[in-house]
């Protein structure tokens, strides 16, 4: 069953959804961007149902400015409050969970991980965790290409025997392709966004479990940030965990990645349901 669930923020109400289920063990699902909490092509919604079938009672919500919310929409790095004030709605509207597992995908995956420590969350599910740097007023565009995102996208491309034909007959153009390449080399030290979320996971006390589309553009800058001195401290926490899957689909949308990913969720949400309350 599925139950809308109004809770106060603030000044402003926020529209929520529970998707019932008997378990112990909730999800919490945070949407990512400026979606409203369907997600994706309605991928949270069917998510949200895929996991109640199961018994798992999970929770979803539009943050202040979106969708059916009031307020007004600050982003993500300024959602703290938000996910604090939908996670008591949570627990207030399934009173019987004693476990919350956090999912979220690109900048909500970032927000959790940021915001965690302060809120009454058990275990972190990060999705694609998006760590560019965005230009001053404007959120939605990053302030400079990702070199680590380029370098894949132009290796993705040389591998093509297609564009060996393309370069052969003169319809890629040299200099451009000369200087694309140029600016793939130049290595890039992390970003600041990127050094806030290594250090807040390397003071993290809960599970984590960092799911990768290896071949998403936001996946492959976290990657290159997770291969750089920022992130050695978290390599090396037994209670965080990466995995990759091959696809580009930033949200696992296609079939084969969306049964990956629930996957994933299920063996984190069985895992935690062996666990001691905290």
């Amino acid at each position: 069953m599925r139950l809308m669930i109004p809770f106060q923020c603030g000044d402003d109400q926020l529209a929520g959804t529970l998707d019932t289920g008997d378990a112990e063990t909730g999800i919490f699902v945070v949407s990512g961007g400026n979606e409203i909490r369907a997600g994706a092509f309605g991928g949270q919604a069917a998510m949200a149902a895929h996991f109640a079938t199961l018994g798992y009672p999970v929770f979803r919500f539009d943050r202040r400015g979106i969708g059916e919310s009031e307020g007004v929409n600050a982003g993500f790095e300024n959602s703290a409050d938000d996910i604090a004030a939908a996670l008591i709605a949570f627990r207030n509207a399934a009173p019987h969970v004693k476990r919350i597992i956090a999912f979220g995908n690109c900048d909500a995956a970032s927000a959790l991980a940021l915001y965690h420590h302060s809120l009454p969350i058990d275990a972190l599910i990060l999705a694609n965790p998006w760590v560019i740097e965005t230009a001053a007023g404007d959120p939605e565009q990053p302030a400079v290409p990702n070199a680590d995102a380029i370098r894949a996208r132009y290796w993705a491309r040389l591998k093509n025997p297609r564009s060996l034909i393309d370069l052969l007959t003169g319809k890629i153009d040299l200099r451009k392709l000369a200087g694309g390449l140029a600016s793939a080399a130049r290595k890039q030290p992390a970003s600041g966004l990127a050094v806030r979320l290594a250090n807040a996971l390397a003071r993290s006390e809960i599970p984590t479990s960092l799911l990768i589309a290896r071949h998403d553009t936001t996946a492959m800058a976290f990657m290159g940030a997770w291969h750089s001195d920022a992130f050695k401290g978290v390599q090396t926490r037994q209670s965080v965990k990466l995995e990759q899957f091959d696809t580009a689909s930033h949200s696992f949308a296609d079939a084969a990645s969306r049964r990956w990913l629930f996957g994933q969720i299920e063996s984190r949400c069985q895992i935690m349901s062996l666990q001691p309350t905290r």
